[in-house]
């Protein structure tokens, strides 16, 4: 992986009066890895970085630069298994115009040492920007530099922030949120997106849609768009009901038979049946229906991807069939309820207002 060495005013390894040596980077950008981060959330960050400082895939960071800080000099172990070498330790904050802390798996142990957390505390106080990446946002928590602010989580880990933190503003219905001079991005895609429109703010909207076109990335999602639809079993007390749905909502497009379900949770469908009916006051096959639904009518707020692409995304059969199943539930047609969404555009022109 391409590492930076410490930040500098010109570019290491370029001659006198060369483009690089003349160039004061427009944007520089400081990562903290903690341990057992993230890679994919990293990787699509950096890249964004590294695309838009140099013409070209050349990789020279003339107008942006970053590099991977530790208060150690040992390499750091994503969660994957793959390790990240340190370019430098950890540099005068007030270097950076973002300091990202890119977090990953969350476990009993410390994410981040005590030197570090001083080193971020230090950040925040002379104001530079510190971003929460993926779990970076409990980092940033755990040493109390999200106060009062809104914090944006991963639906994934929404009930396990709010039950660190009650007192905190968990938000998981975003990609990212901005509340002043703190960024918290749930991760995954969302990282790309955050990192398209940092570079937008700082390099242009050319230098930002060319990152996206050379990694293949699709339209840029601003901060406000809804996360994939979070689940439904985090909510539900009984574990067997709670096991039943995260089947469920593991298999939307490929809809598993409820006698196989049942099968998995050592029950029969009978069983299972009076289960549902109990819990969620309906049988397990409408709920499945439902949920299904559900996550279509998502898709149609959310994207521009056709009515049939849709309902096969869904788990059902054709487009006809969808239809007259989505009617029956919202008392529309799915393209009513495309008509009635302001649509990817719009979202993004509203996004782009932020940063104006």
């Amino acid at each position: 992986m391409n590492q930076q060495r410490p930040l500098s005013r010109t570019s290491p390894g370029t001659g006198p009066g060369s483009p690089a040596a003349a160039a004061v980077p427009v944007l520089n950008v400081g990562f903290v890895l903690t341990d057992n981060f993230t890679l994919s959330a990293f990787s699509l960050m950096v890249d964004q970085f590294r695309l838009a400082a140099d013409d070209g895939d050349r990789s020279r960071p003339i107008r942006a630069r970053w590099q991977v800080m530790s208060s150690h000099p040992e390499p750091i172990r994503a969660s994957c298994g793959v390790t990240v070498s340190p370019s430098g330790p950890l540099a005068e904050p007030t270097g950076f115009d973002y300091i990202i802390v890119v977090g990953g798996l969350l476990h009993g142990g410390q994410h981040v040492d005590d030197e570090t957390v001083a080193w971020l505390k230090r950040g925040a106080r002379a104001g530079v920007p510190l971003v929460g990446v993926c779990t970076g946002s409990f980092v940033l928590a755990r040493a109390g530099l999200m106060t009062g602010r809104r914090c944006c989580v991963s639906w994934y880990h929404y009930q396990d922030f709010l039950e660190e933190f009650p007192h905190h503003t968990p938000v998981a219905d975003r990609l990212y949120v901005i509340d002043g001079d703190r960024i918290t991005c749930a991760g995954g895609g969302g990282a790309a997106d955050l990192a398209t429109a940092l570079v937008e703010k700082h390099l242009g909207r050319s230098a930002a849609q060319k990152g996206r076109h050379i990694l293949q990335l699709d339209r840029q999602r601003p901060g406000s768009e809804s996360q994939p639809h979070p689940p439904i079993a985090d909510l539900v007390a009984d574990d067997r009901v709670r096991r039943a749905l995260l089947m469920m909502e593991q298999h939307l497009a490929d809809p598993l038979p409820i006698a196989d379900i049942a099968r998995r949770l050592q029950l029969s469908t009978r069983q299972l049946e009076r289960l549902f009916q109990t819990v969620m006051g309906q049988r397990p096959a409408e709920f499945y229906r439902g949920l299904r639904l559900r996550y279509a009518r998502f898709l149609l707020d959310t994207t521009g991807r056709s009515v049939t692409d849709i309902a096969l995304e869904a788990g059902f059969s054709d487009c006809a069939h969808f239809s007259r199943q989505f009617k029956a539930q919202h008392g529309f047609t799915p393209s009513d309820a495309r008509a009635q969404s302001p649509g990817p555009m719009a979202r993004n022109l509203a996004a782009q207002r932020l940063f104006e």
